[in-house]
């Protein structure tokens, strides 16, 4: 891998876009790692969760300024075999089977919110600013667009994506978009905690279970919730986790 850097932290993969000197922002061929990345980890039974981090002082400044210039010179089917690559990268993110947390810092601009999005979990420094940037240089954030609002409420979506007005990461917090903040520098290891005690296999479950129910009617909701919470029930590690909580108890 060339634009991402990948590191181990006890049963966590940390997946770093590695670009610090343009700010992260993605190209085509940083778009093609993080996707290989994201799909690659579905089949790492030991691994627990994958945090999603940037080089550097800033998270990702969104599309690479070069990438946007050579766009101009593309044909429409062109732009929509690039844009179908943008989408996939955000799909693997999201749909990927072990629990995603974000870690950023900086800066967060345009589509680099589609990857936060793409989090299960969001950690943002404090001081940390946030932009839906595209109407500025008159573009749609649209791609990022299916990804945010499973994430963040209509209300807050339009003022902010229509204004591409700069905020920060207490309205980030308040609005959904980020769980947690942190002051200068993470203590990743001891913020991972409340993942590392979680068992491997029922994180996994739930978030494809969520995933799935998303776009279920409610009849397919009642098989799928059903189903998923009695193989949970009689599987080797459900028994094996409920045992010690019995135990404990």
């Amino acid at each position: 891998m060339k634009f991402i850097k990948v590191e181990t932290l006890n049963d966590f993969k940390i997946v770093k876009l590695n670009r610090p000197e343009v700010k992260n922002a993605f190209h085509p061929q940083m778009i093609s790692e993080i996707t290989q990345t994201f799909h690659q980890s579905n089949s790492e039974k030991n691994v627990k969760a994958i945090v999603l981090a940037g080089e550097g002082n800033v998270f990702s400044a969104g599309a690479d300024l070069n990438w946007m210039k050579e766009m101009i010179k593309y044909s429409f089917e062109d732009n929509l075999k690039d844009s179908e690559k943008l989408w996939e990268m955000f799909e693997a993110i999201s749909f990927c089977e072990k629990p995603v947390i974000g870690v950023l810092q900086g800066a967060v601009y345009g589509g680099a919110l589609g990857l936060v999005a793409s989090c299960d979990y969001v950690f943002a420094e404090e001081k940390t600013q946030f932009c839906f940037s595209e109407v500025k240089i008159g573009l749609v954030p649209a791609v990022i667009s299916s990804f945010i609002v499973k994430k963040i409420p209509d209300g807050f979506v339009r003022p902010l994506m229509l204004s591409a007005e700069v905020f920060n990461t207490e309205k980030a917090k308040s609005i959904g978009l980020v769980q947690a903040a942190f002051s200068r520098s993470i203590d990743l290891e001891n913020s991972l905690k409340q993942f590392s005690l979680n068992a491997i296999e029922a994180m996994r479950e739930t978030k494809k279970l969520l995933n799935q129910i998303s776009t279920a009617s409610w009849s397919e909701q009642k098989k799928l919730t059903t189903q998923v919470i009695s193989e949970r029930r009689i599987s080797a590690e459900g028994q094996s986790f409920l045992q010690k909580f019995i135990e404990k108890k």
